[in-house]
């Protein structure tokens, strides 16, 4: 696809009416009085939030030159997102590290503000928000809001925002764009709009598919197997849902591995974790089938013990925990099973393991 580079005579004017503008050109025109932009995503930030900052820096820079800064809100720990951190070479400064100007513009992508996937000071005031989820977030007094809950990925509205603006892509930019939105579109079924698939064309050719597949192919830690065995262990089939509990968690992102893993085991149609990681029980949901709900679900079943949002086919969230006693633990998995049979309308009844026991004592013995 051809495209033409940026002119800097063809800058949005902010003193233009905004009737008929573009959302990249009144995003852009809202930055002006601002001297530098910070983005900001939720914790653990996955490649869908780091490569929609990654993309609107470069947007930024290129179009007003306006200095950026992308931070990094907690820890990144999946091994995948630790190797598109590395090998694309990203300078991410940590959320708490940040000083803060007063005449800076904050903007938060991938998320929505005050759902609980923070730690981002609530003080510090958000000028704008481009997110693709439809958990809900509080968005007074936000001046620029582009929520687009149809589409598979914030990277598809930042390379609309790119190609808009008539940018070039840079190769390091497409490879974060591409793997981001592909990490959210490619499972089955797929959560994909077409835009998300025009925009998966057009950068195709202009990324590294080499830094791509190491990214895909990335090593994994001792840990990752642990976690593994100890959620297979512990798994349960309830009718079409499996459940799974690891405690402790390794690494909080390590919920969304072990259901990537599970929902794909061919009779359920949703797989559930939660791990305890430090104070908190990390949550995470995937489903095999369309019209699945599991956002809606999951904050369903969460209710007031903590936060919870996402897709129609994945989910997470995370409930604080006033004590991590064995017991205190047990009592809120028996509450959060009851309350998740009860929202998927299966008979509240014993599971039935996913490996026996015996086959586990078994293997144990041998």
């Amino acid at each position: 696809m051809a495209r033409r580079s940026a002119d800097p005579d063809s800058c949005p004017n902010p003193k233009s009416p905004s009737s008929g503008l573009r959302r990249s050109d009144r995003f852009l025109i809202g930055l002006y009085p601002f001297d530098r932009v910070v983005f900001v995503s939720h914790v653990q930030p996955d490649p869908d939030g780091l490569g929609s900052m990654l993309g609107l820096a470069h947007l930024v820079e290129t179009r007003i030159g306006k200095p950026t800064v992308i931070t990094r809100d907690g820890l990144i720990s999946r091994a995948e997102n630790k190797a598109f951190v590395d090998v694309l070479n990203l300078d991410l400064v940590p959320v708490e590290e940040v000083q803060w100007r007063e005449n800076d513009a904050v903007v938060m992508v991938d998320s929505q503000p005050r759902t609980g996937r923070h730690t981002f000071p609530d003080t510090v005031p958000l000028h704008a928000v481009i997110d693709h989820h439809d958990t809900p977030g509080d968005l007074d007094g936000v001046a620029f809001t582009d929520i687009r809950a149809g589409h598979g990925a914030t990277c598809t509205l930042v390379t609309k925002y790119l190609r808009d603006q008539g940018i070039d892509i840079p190769e390091k930019v497409a490879t974060a764009l591409l793997y981001g939105i592909e990490t959210e579109v490619t499972g089955y079924p797929r959560e994909a709009s077409d835009a998300d698939d025009e925009a998966l064309v057009e950068l195709y050719p202009l990324a590294d598919k080499d830094l791509i597949a190491q990214i895909r192919n990335a090593r994994l830690p001792h840990s990752h197997f642990e976690c593994m065995l100890q959620a297979m262990q512990s798994s349960f089939i309830y009718d079409r849902l499996l459940m799974s509990w690891v405690n402790p968690l390794p690494q909080p992102e390590q919920a969304a591995e072990v259901v990537d893993f599970m929902i794909r085991f061919e009779k359920v149609e949703y797989a559930f974790c939660g791990g305890v990681y430090e104070d908190t029980l990390v949550l995470s949901v995937r489903s095999a089938i369309e019209n699945a709900r599991a956002g809606e679900i999951l904050r369903q079943v969460v209710g007031k013990l903590g936060r919870a949002g996402g897709h129609d086919r994945r989910a997470g969230g995370a409930i604080p925990l006033p004590s991590t006693a064995p017991s205190a633990i047990e009592d809120i998995q028996s509450e959060l099973r009851r309350r998740f049979l009860k929202a998927l309308k299966i008979e509240d009844c014993r599971g039935q393991r996913l490996v026996p026991l015996r086959e586990m004592l078994e293997n144990l013995q041998s």
